[in-house]
């Protein structure tokens, strides 16, 4: 729990020292330990190195073992581990992969029902359908708040905002900067930095009818928590963001313009 909540904010060398520890332990909290270790390297972009970590989450997996309603149990953590290489597959550009990965899942508890349905909209996005995502990304967001659990809601919402902001009509496009502009502002009073430069990101890039001092105000929102996620990150996490095409590490060299190129393929991505 130590480890998720410092990855949730970003401090993310913090965490790993909790999470290798507890991985050489094995077991149910090995397998946990490992795919949370994973998530936080594809947050870096570092899809590859996650692939690696979610194996050993999935070697982990216990046999049997009791229901937990929060997931924290065998069934839990082998969905942990399917869905997160169902996402190393949708970061490396494998929709095949991933679409029988995450059919592979059998969710139970609200955890794995939320993410199930995060990556359901992801790999729509992902193979172009942003119509189909907003559905998966909305039944998210429902679960999240039915099970109040505040850092599910607002990277729900952030799925959610994305998928109406790429699928492009001028209502929705309207209802996503609306959705994101309030995940933005309860992201940022929580310091869930993990969270707020990828949807400053996205309003930067929707906001196109905005003031150009208001879309700058955004950008820099993005780059702000860029660099603090940056500098709590551990040596191998920032050495995964500077090569990863995911993240728009030129937004921080001083003197270069932003990389436009990047910002639009994370948005359409």
């Amino acid at each position: 729990m130590a480890a998720v909540v410092l990855g949730g904010q970003g401090w993310y060398a913090a965490a790993a020292v909790v999470l290798e520890g507890l991985m050489a332990g094995g077991g149910l909290f090995g397998s946990l330990a490992a795919s949370t270790l994973a998530s936080h390297r594809r947050q870096l972009g570092g899809h590859a190195a996650a692939r690696v970590l979610d194996g050993r989450a999935l070697a982990m997996v216990p046999d049997g073992g009791g229901r937990d309603p929060d997931d924290v149990d065998a069934a839990g953590a082998r969905a942990d581990a399917l869905l997160g290489l169902a996402a190393d597959a949708v970061g490396a550009g494998r929709l095949a992969e991933a679409r029988r990965l995450h059919a592979r899942v059998e969710p139970r508890g609200w955890r794995s029902r939320v993410r199930h349905q995060w990556l359901a909209a992801e790999i729509a996005l992902a193979g172009g359908h942003a119509e189909q995502a907003v559905h998966p990304a909305g039944v998210a967001a429902s679960t999240a708040r039915e099970a109040g659990a505040t850092r599910h809601i607002l990277k729900s919402d952030l799925v959610l905002g994305t998928a109406l902001v790429v699928r492009g009509t001028p209502e929705s496009v309207a209802r996503g900067v609306d959705v994101l502009l309030c995940d933005l502002n309860h992201t940022n009073r929580r310091g869930l930095f993990s969270l707020i430069w990828p949807t400053a990101l996205v309003l930067a890039n929707a906001q196109a009818d905005r003031t150009f001092a208001d879309m700058q105000n955004v950008k820099e929102c993005a780059e702000n928590a860029l660099s603090c996620v940056l500098r709590r990150a551990d040596p191998a996490g920032r050495r995964l963001a500077d090569r990863s095409p995911w993240i728009p590490t030129a937004l921080l060299r001083s003197g270069e313009p932003p990389n436009a190129d990047a910002q639009t393929n994370f948005l359409t991505d």
